[in-house]
């Protein structure tokens, strides 16, 4: 794997030059002119003073934009460090810090988050962006005229661009760049963290297009080169969307319609009107298509493939999804340490409940959790992951990776701390998540990160955060927190304002309850089990009280 995270893309511009690459807002932009755009913007950020291994941060929604900043910056050997556009000042400070990140692209709209961190961080240059500011003139005025454009206000100051400009005012002559792909980093991502705190996960180029190239080789013979079409609706932030957007779209001369957020009837004319081939969504997202009350006034036949992931596909969503389009929904796992790591068949149809095989770049093997020795077939088990490619360990935290990590017959082990069964076939099937780990709608929520920020105020003594189970969207968060004594008149609506300005809003928990104290073992550890266990009695008591009358 001695290429560039790019490399792919770079073959698919002189393949189908004037392809159409990406659909954003109704405007097509074909290889050739977003391979401009990318050495425009990398001519700018060389020029600007981003060098190797200087860490850029991408703090903005699905838009060309992104893809642009992205693979200008991995051109130049810098360090992209993508993260969610709705975190806050208390998230993205952190982050900033942590990653040693100078420079970020920001959405107009989240300008005033970055102007309040700029002085407590290292960051030298701000790169403003707005969602339609690459649109023809006339898009843009009437998106402004219907006030459909979200825009922020924008100080200029020393150090802050606007990237409408620098790719007009530089010309698209990328600066040659000798990178090492197997050692050189081609982003850090930020996870949950265990201890309260998101882990960056650094990974090489090596290792990105390893599973890239796994994700190819698995689709190979169903993905139609040049041909087919795919919407991306996930965000590009997480892992999942990137392997995605490359491995079906990118690397294959496809066409890919971008979307900036998640509306449904948007998502639905899309697939009608550009007849959508490839779909890649998380169950949430199938599930409120399926709930659209518009659904049946579109047209779906276009779709051969429907991919999901993030989160454990409900049953009734994958059988209405088969009865809907007579396509099947394939289930997909993987995770940001090892990206893609199963993936469901696709020349033949998925088996209800299963997860498929791993994919040929990644092994895997189920164990005991506590003696770590193989399970046997159908027993349910840990999954560890290694690779050719794996992570070498979280950014500035020894102790977690630590952890995380094992050596087993010669080989280094990632613990993903999900319980699985394998059939006599070699197919894998899910059967519970980490106790730590919330899922809700499709996004993998650390409870201590929760738990830290309510811990935070200055009137709790203690928290403890669990997922209650709930078809919709996974599993809602709940916390139960322990006030100190002598505090008065702080209540539920209280604590979830703090989170609101604390974290972003899909971390925020639903449900807060107050009690004295909280279950912790004899040497003081918190434990959640038990929380968990008192729920899923209170809501097995509730369905049978409604089942009853």
């Amino acid at each position: 794997m001695d290429e560039l995270v790019g490399s792919g893309f770079e073959r698919s511009c002189e393949k189908w030059p004037e392809n159409p690459a990406l659909i954003y807002l109704g405007e097509i932009f074909s290889y050739n002119r977003l391979r401009e755009l990318i050495d425009r913007f990398c001519t700018a950020l060389h020029d600007l003073g981003l060098k190797d291994n200087d860490r850029i941060m991408l703090y903005i929604r699905n838009c060309p934009q992104f893809l642009i900043a992205y693979l200008a910056a991995q051109r130049i050997g810098a360090i992209p460090v993508p993260v969610s556009p709705i975190y806050t000042t208390y998230e993205i400070e952190y982050m900033i810090n942590d990653s040693g990140a100078d420079t970020i692209v920001c959405q107009d709209t989240n300008f005033g988050y970055v102007r309040e961190v700029f002085p407590k961080t290292a960051l030298r240059t701000v790169i403003v962006v707005n969602l339609v500011d690459i649109l023809p003139w006339w898009k843009r005025a009437i998106g402004i005229l219907f006030d459909k454009v979200p825009h922020g206000r924008v100080s200029q100051d020393e150090g802050i661009y606007f990237f409408k400009d620098l790719i007009r005012e530089y010309p698209p002559e990328p600066p040659k760049v000798e990178i090492n792909p197997g050692e050189h980093l081609a982003y850090i991502l930020y996870t949950g963290g265990t201890t309260g705190f998101p882990k960056g996960v650094p990974n090489t180029h090596a290792a990105m297009v390893s599973a890239i190239d796994g994700y190819c080789r698995a689709t190979e013979g169903h993905v139609r080169e040049g041909e087919d079409r795919l919407i991306i609706v996930n965000p590009l932030f997480h892992v999942m969307a990137q392997q995605a957007i490359m491995a079906l779209g990118l690397n294959r001369g496809n066409l890919t319609v971008l979307m900036p957020v998640p509306q449904i009837d948007a998502v639905l004319d899309v697939i009608q009107s550009y007849k959508i081939s490839l779909f890649v969504g998380v169950p949430a997202l199938y599930r409120m298509i399926l709930e659209n009350d518009r659904l049946g006034l579109y047209d779906l036949s276009s779709l051969r493939y429907c991919t999901c992931g993030g989160d454990v596909l409900p049953l009734e969503v994958f059988n209405r999804w088969k009865e809907l389009c007579g396509v099947p929904l394939r289930q997909d796992y993987g995770c940001t340490e090892e990206g893609l790591t199963i993936l469901s068949p696709w020349d033949r149809d998925p088996v209800p409940g299963a997860l498929g095989f791993p994919i040929p770049s990644k092994q895997v093997k189920i164990v005991h959790p506590d003696s770590q020795e193989p399970v046997k077939l159908n027993t349910p088990g840990e999954l560890f992951v290694t690779s050719d490619f794996q992570m070498k360990g979280y950014w500035n935290k020894p102790e977690e990776t630590a952890a995380s990590f094992v050596e087993s017959n010669g080989k280094r082990w990632y613990r993903t701390k999900d319980y699985v069964r394998m059939d006599e076939e070699g197919q894998i099937y899910y059967v519970d998540r980490s106790a730590d780990v919330i899922k809700f709608k499709g996004y993998r929520i650390s409870a201590s990160e929760i738990e830290a920020a309510l811990q935070d105020h200055p009137a709790v003594i203690g928290a403890c955060t669990v997922g209650v189970a709930d078809p919709e969207v996974g599993e809602r968060i709940k916390a139960i927190v322990v006030l100190k004594e002598d505090v008065r008149g702080v209540g539920s609506s209280d604590l979830m304002k703090w989170c609101r300005d604390r974290l972003a809003l899909y971390k925020v928990p639903q449900y807060i309850e107050f009690r004295d104290m909280l279950p912790k073992s004899k040497v003081g550890k918190l434990l959640r089990r038990e929380i968990r266990e008192e729920e899923r009695r209170r809501l097995a008591k509730e369905r049978q009280r409604q089942a009853s009358g």
